[in-house]
């Protein structure tokens, strides 16, 4: 588009003000800050002129807020930036709309903290109504004159569970949940409110020159603990702690279970603090001791060892029960009762060298400072297998006495020095229902030890009265076993109060709201009530020992040790940094940059700009971004605002060079309704100005003579302009005269409207921001037809239709022309034509130049009738309607008619090259013939055997044939008018999705050919001329191409009959395909469709080839090799007949099988079968008759499946399964053997599967594979993962359902023993079989844990595999 005019002075019409009342600005805003206030609005109602301090002023008064503590930010859109507290711009020149429209705004937090409550001085609101004991505990604004909400909302003596206060009400920083980190967060608050992890964790100090920081895991815990206590933002990231972890952003989209990152955190930090004073820390203050015994209940023998935990697992449920238990002391009584080993499970007792009935048990020998219980409320549900959650009601005390449950037999009997701490080893846990399995597992076990020969050591514990344990953590869990929400109720040992963490709020609790965990509902306790109990209950309690001698006080910040004090500094360095770098970003506008640059055309970037740098100091900057220094003189520079949809130039700014941006750009957001365009001059060009209101209009000059459209003048109007005065304009810009002026404007893509009422304004018109028009004036008595039979109308409708394609010709070999049916295209003898094997088409070049000739016969022709111009005009329009005849098909025709049709072809082809005559006529008799179609005349597959092969086959799908009225119009420079509207055309299509289409069958799309392939319609002749091209594609270097000029609304075979002169055979002996992205090549088909969906510069391929005839499909075949690794493979492509038998497919098969790929098959030992993507399915059977008995369609592959042996399927009722034997005993999988079942009996097939097994029927077993053939699976996983003997007596219902042909069946000896692996056979074994499926496709998985597991890296990161996915 040309941005700059000439220098002549144009004619603009002066802007006309009208006088009228100050418009006002409609505000609502939104409260952000707290959850009290989310849903209120604030509406405001404002002059225009209000600046925005002056709007803060009023919001502030209204909300009852201080001036300068909170932000205002458009609300409609995202990363809102907040608008300038002191500035005094006005409300219209910051971009609000007035007149009515609402303004969106919300109330946000300023730099993180809540807005600050007004007091009653201030007069912000009136707040005499409120005590003083409430006041303090006000959340959010006061209340509004006219609130529905009184004041007693929000000063309710009693706290709101839900109420969100703010860091300087309660105290405390929340922390931001990345994703799904709301288990970490809850854990991280829990740490961070335990004063003895929190002192210790400020007493250990970092050692740059030993570790990275961002690896060190105890240092960025103390980072955030830092922040925690010292930042003043309501939330804060925790970003650098998971970073620490090693884990990377996919990690926060990852929900685990908070006590196993408890677990798993506790490990690094030991690891990370070895040979340090915390070495042992999470031991003291964590670690418990208890005893695993087993107690010979005949001679009172016991062996015993003892465990080390970090957490005692409480079950929920017992398993098998239908009811719950009522309270952690229930469920500590249950974990402690003794269970009885009698009967099969009998105890062989040392002592008694026998099998003896004993008890089995644990016993707690010490509790820990902090005691953490979990409730096992995650189980599985045996009958629907799933993971299930219980929300049974569990009640837990605020203080615990666990006396009872410390063992007091053990607290009196003296300890054997030779007992030793077996579970050090163990991770810090113990699971009352894997004891009986970990009891001999461990190498430190101390077994046989009689408690009567202990020694006399004592060991000192605590009296009973020292055992109590007081409640300050509850971390909450909400939601079900597949996924929820994380949050802790902490309470404070400085005061007192219980708070809710949850995430970035914090907020006060009470007693009551802590009740709320205990989960379950009022009913009773039965099987079934936690399906409809409340899933937000508590998952982990935390309790610390009340002890005054050991019970610790937060460190104070004035009592910080040194390197803590430092570290505070720095971040809040960090903090008043980070703070001015938002203020930075605040103040700087953000747009979007386009420029013409003379070297690279149109190029787009990102102009951000401080609000209070000058207009010439942005335009530097935006001149130094585009690269124009050495290209363009700076002075021929300048900053425009620009609408790149309607590609619309809004005004200029001159005189304006020295206002800032802030002020030329309405203030800074974060997005803008408008662009910037750097616009470009010559030095001896000056700027045209641009003023608001003005709207653009591309004038485009036709010459209705030369048949050209001339490239567009820029025009800027007023709306409100009559016709008349648009006229006047156009003339002082391209000297057309006015008075015989007909200006045309294209509304629209191939929307024409002559404007032709003199009074009528532009706007009345339907002008927009941008435009174009077309005008002529002329002479001609074009002028007093009407405008859609006008010679201009014809013109314009073409050049609006009229596309580029480029058409690749196929390359003829000798062998593959000698057996087609070929039309000579020269005309004067037969050496033009094709003989036999050593025919050769002529050049493209040549065939144009021979068209010239011709062209130029025909124009002295008409020269010497000398006929009228009207009777010019008559012969044009009755051109339009001609009719052309395509060369016969038939080889052994006569070749005269093959030239007759081909010259006839030539001339309607090339009227419109430069030379030719628009008004030439020719046979009104003859017609175009197109090819037969079929129904489905499509395959879908990118493989390619022959020349008749495809890569793949596809209609596309195109739009409604519009108006065909459009006459052979001459239209010289063909390229460059052309390329005029297509650059625009082509930028609208490159946002489109391209659409395949398929060829479903039509009906009533097959009459419109006869048999003999003639079109039962007649064809009006549409825009077409070819002409060589000089391609520059590398892929297209070695055949020869052509550049296509054709009206979009011709049908495919219109299109194809006129290419047949360049492509030299007849329409029904090649294929069209097109190109897509990444030369994907899909052919189109459908003979009455049209090239709407086709844009400029679409490539075209032309493969040689038989089309389709009508009742035809084009099928592709492939072999079918079920023991072979790839059990798929594309043979070729044949043709189907709708009525043809599967015997009468084959044997047409059979030679071309035999031709091209070498395959001498008899007809009796090969079968078609069903092709679904990879699966084998129905067999065919040779009586059966495509589309009576086989569905047939467009896209239609078939198998085709060599046999050993004559066919054994004779009936529809027979069925036709893969049968595969799995050997555990050497872990191997045989080959497929084919079983025909005369039923869908289980019974029959496990007899026929005995039989050529040899396996005994009560000892045989079966499963169904899984997945797409040949249902690949791991030998290490198939022995357990498959539904093995599934109790059924049919094959067709669930689980198996099967009901059609090619299942698969795997089938085993139950009385195969397995093979045993070491560890390193298993993981050779793993990796062959992960090396073989990951070939196959089959995605291989062989932890039973589906979800990600959770770790935390000590190296800073995982350790990827390149092997694995």
């Amino acid at each position: 588009m040309e941005m700059v005019p000439s220098e002549e002075t144009q004619f603009v019409p002066k802007e006309i003000h009208n006088a009228a009342e100050e418009p006002r600005v409609l505000c609502i805003i939104q409260d952000t800050t707290s959850a009290k206030t989310v849903n209120e609005r604030l509406t405001l109602n404002l002059p225009a002129s209000t600046t925005l301090s002056k709007l803060y002023e009023d919001v502030a008064h209204k909300a009852g807020y201080i001036k300068g503590t909170f932000d205002l930010a458009w609300g409609n859109v995202l990363d809102m930036a907040p608008l300038e507290h002191n500035s005094e711009m006005s409300l219209s020149e910051s971009g609000f709309d007035s007149g009515g429209k609402r303004n969106f705004l919300q109330l946000t937090d300023r730099d993180g903290e809540q807005p600050q409550i007004a007091s009653d001085e201030s007069g912000a609101a009136d707040s005499s109504g409120l005590e003083d004991s409430s006041q303090e505990r006000f959340i959010g604004p006061l209340p509004r004159d006219g609130s529905a909400c009184g004041s007693g909302d929000y000063s309710s003596p009693s706290y709101s569970y839900s109420s969100i206060l703010s860091k300087s009400d309660t105290g405390y920083v929340g922390l931001v949940n990345q994703a799904m980190t709301c288990y970490l967060n809850s854990l991280l608050q829990t740490l961070y409110m335990t004063p003895e992890f929190r002192n210790a964790l400020y007493n250990w100090e970092f050692e740059d020159s030993e570790e990275d920081p961002v690896t060190s895991i105890p240092y960025q815990l103390q980072r955030l603990f830092v922040l925690l206590q010292t930042s003043k933002k309501r939330a804060i990231e925790t970003t650098d702690v998971t970073r620490s972890f090693g884990w990377d952003s996919s990690e926060a989209w990852q929900q685990h279970d908070v006590q196993e990152l408890c677990r798993v955190m506790f490990d690094a930090l030991e690891q990370k603090w070895k040979q340090t004073e915390q070495a042992d820390l999470i031991n003291q203050l964590y670690q418990g001791k208890l005893k695993d015994y087993v107690r010979c209940l005949e001679c009172g023998y016991e062996s015993w060892r003892i465990d080390t935990y970090l957490d005692i697992p409480l079950v929920i449920r017992p398993f098998g029960a239908s009811q719950a238990y009522g309270s952690v002391e229930e469920a500590l009584q249950a974990f402690i009762q003794p269970e009885t080993l009698d009967g099969p499970n009998q105890y062989f007792c040392e002592r008694c060298k026998k099998k003896c009935d004993a008890r089995k048990g644990l016993r707690f020998l010490h509790f820990p400072y902090l005691l953490t219980l979990q409730l096992k409320r995650f189980d599985f549900d045996y009958t629907t297998m799933h993971r299930i959650k219980l929300n049974d009601r569990m009640t837990f005390p605020e203080e615990l006495d666990m006396s009872p449950f410390i063992d007091v037999e053990d607290e009196k009997s003296p300890q054997t020095e030779s007992c030793t701490d077996s579970g050090a080893e163990n991770e810090g846990s113990c699971h009352s229902d894997q004891m009986s399995n970990d009891f001999s597992t461990d190498d430190c076990v101390d077994e046989g030890i009689c408690l009567d020969s202990t020694s006399s050591t004592e060991r000192a514990f605590k009296p009973k009265s020292l055992l109590t344990f007081e409640l300050f953590s509850v971390m909450v869990h909400s939601g079900s076993a597949a996924g929820g929400h994380y949050y802790a109720c902490i309470k404070s040992f400085s005061d007192g109060q219980w708070y809710s963490f949850n995430d970035q709020h914090v907020s006060k609790i009470t007693q009551d709201d802590i009740r709320k965990t205990y989960g379950g509902s009022s009913g009773s306790r039965g099987y079934y009530s936690s399906a409809f109990a409340s899933s937000t209950n508590a998952y982990m309690l935390i309790y610390r020992l009340k002890d005054p001698s050991r019970n610790s006080k937060f460190l104070a910040v004035e009592d910080f040790p040194n390197h803590i004090k430092s570290l505070v500094q720095k971040e809040k360095e960090s903090e008043e940094q980070e703070k001015r770098q938002r203020e930075i970003e605040r103040n700087t506008c953000k747009i979007k940059l386009f420029c013409v640059h003379p070297v690279k055309m149109m190029i787009e970037s990102k102009l951000e700009v401080h609000k209070d740098k000058t207009l010439r100091e942005a335009t530097e900057m935006a001149y130094k971004l585009m690269e124009l220094e050495g290209v363009v003189p700076l002075d021929c520079c300048r900053l425009v605002k620009y609408d790149e949809f309607h590609e619309y130039l809004e005004r200029s700014y001159e005189g304006e060079e020295d206002t800032t941006m802030g002020i030329l750009l309405g203030g800074v957001k974060s997005s803008y309704m408008f662009d910037l365009l750097l616009e470009t001059r010559r030095p001896e060009q000056v700027f045209q100005p641009y003023k608001p209101g003005e709207v653009m209009v591309k004038v485009h000059v036709v010459d209705l003579k030369s048949e050209t459209i001339a490239p567009p003048i820029s025009v800027r109007a007023y709306l409100n302009q009559s016709i008349t005065e648009f006229k006047q304009l156009i003339d002082q810009a391209t000297g057309l005269p006015a008075e015989t002026m007909r200006v045309v404007l294209e509304r629209c893509y191939n929307d024409l409207r002559l404007l032709y009422v003199p009074n009528k304004t532009l706007k009345a018109e339907g002008f927009f921001r941008s435009n174009k028009v077309f005008v002529e004036s002329s002479e001609l008595t074009d002028h007093q037809v009407p405008f859609t039979d006008s010679l201009l109308w014809k013109l314009l409708d073409r050049h609006g239709n009229t596309i580029r394609l480029l058409v690749l010709l196929p390359e003829q070999s000798p062998g593959t022309l000698a057996i087609r049916p070929l039309c000579q295209k020269g005309g004067e003898d037969s050496d033009g034509a094709f003989e036999g094997s050593q025919g050769n088409r002529k050049s493209v070049e040549a065939i144009l130049e021979e068209s010239t000739e011709k062209l130029k016969n025909l124009s002295l022709q008409q020269q010497q009738q000398g006929s009228s111009t009207s009777d010019s005009q008559k012969s044009s329009d009755t051109s339009d309607f001609e009719h052309i005849e395509s060369p016969t098909q038939d080889a052994d025709s006569n070749s005269s008619l093959c030239v007759a049709a081909d010259n006839r072809e030539l001339e309607n082809r090339i009227r419109a090259t430069p030379g030719g005559s628009g008004g030439a006529s020719s046979d009104n008799e003859n017609q175009f013939a197109c090819e037969e179609r079929s129904d489905s005349e499509v395959n879908n597959d990118r493989s390619t055997s022959s020349v008749d092969s495809d890569i793949l086959s596809s209609s596309h799908s195109s739009d409604t044939l519009c108006n065909a009225d459009s006459g052979p119009i001459q239209l010289a420079n063909g390229l460059d008018s052309h390329s005029i509207t297509s650059s625009r055309r082509s930028k609208a299509h490159e946002g489109k999705k391209e659409t395949w289409d398929t060829a479903e069958e039509d009906s009533g799309t097959d009459s419109e050919y006869d048999d003999n392939g003639k079109s039962k319609t007649e064809f009006k002749y549409l825009y077409f001329r070819a002409e060589p091209y000089s391609q520059d594609d590398a892929s297209w270097e070695t055949q020869k191409c052509l550049v296509v000029y054709v009206d979009k609304r011709i049908t495919l075979a219109a299109f194809k009959q006129n290419l047949e002169p360049y492509v030299g055979v007849p329409s029904t002996q090649f294929k069209v395909f097109r190109v897509y992205a990444n030369n994907q090549e899909f052919e189109s088909v459908r003979l009455n469709e049209t090239l709407s969906s086709f844009s400029d510069d679409n490539k075209i391929t032309i493969r040689l080839g038989r089309a389709l005839k009508k009742g035809e499909y084009r099928v592709k075949v492939y072999q079918l090799l079920v023991n072979e690794p790839e059990p798929c493979k594309f043979l070729l492509d044949t043709v189907f007949a709708k009525g043809m038998t599967v015997r009468q497919s084959k044997e047409e098969l059979l030679p071309q099988l035999k031709e091209q790929c070498r395959l001498d098959l008899s007809i009796d030992r090969v079968r078609l079968r069903k092709k679904t993507w990879k699966n084998p399915g129905t067999v065919f059977l040779d009586y059966h008759v495509y589309e009576e008995d086989i569905s047939i369609s467009s896209n239609w592959e078939v198998f085709l499946e060599v046999l050993n042996e004559p066919e054994k399927m004779k009936s529809m009722s027979q069925l036709a399964v893969l049968t595969r034997r799995w050997s555990p005993s050497t872990m191997k999988l045989g080959p497929f053997q084919e079983v025909i079942l005369e039923s869908s009996s289980v019974e029959e097939l496990k007899e026929k599967l005995s039989e050529i097994s040899g396996i005994p029927l009560e000892n045989l077993e079966f499963a169904k594979g899984r997945g797409t053939f040949p249902c690949d699976i791991s030998v290490l996983e198939i022995h357990q993962d498959l539904d093995w003997n599934p109790k059924v007596s049919t094959l067709n219902v669930w689980p198996l359902y099967i009901c059609d042909d090619g299942a698969v069946v795997f089938y085993r000896d139950s009385t195969e023993e397995t093979l045993e692996l070491s560890e390193d056979e298993r993981n050779e074994l793993m990796k062959k079989e992960s090396s073989r499926l990951l070939k196959t496709g089959y995605r291989v998985s062989y932890s039973p844990r589906k979800e990600k597991a959770l770790k935390i890296y000590l190296d800073g990161g995982p350790v990827k595999d390149p092997g694995q996915d």
